[in-house]
């Protein structure tokens, strides 16, 4: 199984959302996508550059959303077993699962970089 089918998004730690969204839509030209409170205190930005699949989200350094690699896989099920299995330190010993939001995990690679892994 590919158990990574793409890259969804990368974090962009901000020290001033509203700030680093006026810069990356006006000044960089990036579309604004998602701009949403998940829950109370966390909110998330994300923006596009025109034609890329792959967004950026601006998150604040003491964001409570992990600041992180999103990668889309087509089942997050097998991916938390695959992962869990390899030995690999993982933030969530279940699946993550809010309403709207696709079922997700997220652990550090060897290096300590933060990953999620989302069902796309």
């Amino acid at each position: 199984m590919t158990m990574t089918t793409r890259v969804l998004s990368v974090s962009v730690p901000v020290s001033d959302q509203d700030a680093a969204l006026k810069f990356y839509t006006e000044v960089l030209g990036c579309e604004l996508r998602t701009d949403v409170e998940v829950w109370p205190g966390a909110r998330m930005i994300e923006v596009v550059p025109p034609g890329s699949d792959v967004s950026l989200v601006l998150l604040p350094h003491d964001s409570q959303i992990p600041v992180a690699i999103r990668l889309g896989t087509s089942d997050a099920q097998q991916a938390h077993d695959r992962v869990r299995e390899a030995g690999v330190t993982l933030h969530n010993d279940e699946l993550v699962r809010m309403e709207g939001i696709p079922a997700m995990f997220s652990f550090t690679d060897p290096d300590g970089n933060g990953l999620v892994y989302l069902e796309d």
